[in-house]
């Protein structure tokens, strides 16, 4: 007789990372990272905004780059100084590529003590990123652009880029 476990196994977001990270690397794009700030993320603080940061990870702008299953670490220079960086891989909101915003979002990280206080009620529409938005490529420049409102869903067949809005 066999156990069958019940345990989903390993989070699936840093081997998506890597592998994003990888493809962009392979392209010749420009690996960004989004990631959500708080108390466990070791960033200059002074280039945080709104509880965000934006990393370039690619490897002529990082040295020591481990992209691991728990964190994402490496050293890069920040105005001149270098920096050791230190983020949790479930506080990364977004991997994409500079030149063309193709990539992935993921959910932000939610803790423990805002979870309570921050659950949608019943039937309510649950909350979204502000900041990042998958968007249809059937712009002219190759990434539509983006309001506030409610979009209609990608036309079928159409392939979904990430675009940040600001």
């Amino acid at each position: 007789m066999s156990s069958i476990s019940t345990d989903s196994g390993t989070s699936t977001r840093p081997y998506l990372i890597r592998a994003l990270h990888e493809w962009c690397t392979d392209n010749g794009f420009t690996p960004y990272l989004a990631v959500h700030v708080d108390a466990d993320v070791q960033v200059p603080a002074e280039y945080v905004k709104n509880n965000e940061i934006v990393l370039n990870v690619g490897f002529e702008a990082t040295s020591a780059l481990k992209l691991g299953n728990e964190f994402i670490e490496f050293k890069a220079r920040f105005g001149g100084v270098a920096r050791e960086i230190v983020v949790p891989v479930n506080h990364v909101v977004a991997i994409y590529a500079r030149e063309n915003g193709q990539g992935m979002a993921f959910p932000a990280p939610v803790s423990d003590a805002v979870a309570s206080t921050t659950q949608p009620k019943a039937g309510a529409a649950p909350s979204s990123t502000p900041h990042l938005a998958v968007v249809d490529d059937r712009g002219s420049a190759g990434a539509a652009s983006v309001s506030d409102d409610d979009e209609p869903p990608p036309s079928p067949g159409s392939r979904p880029v990430l675009k940040r809005i600001k």
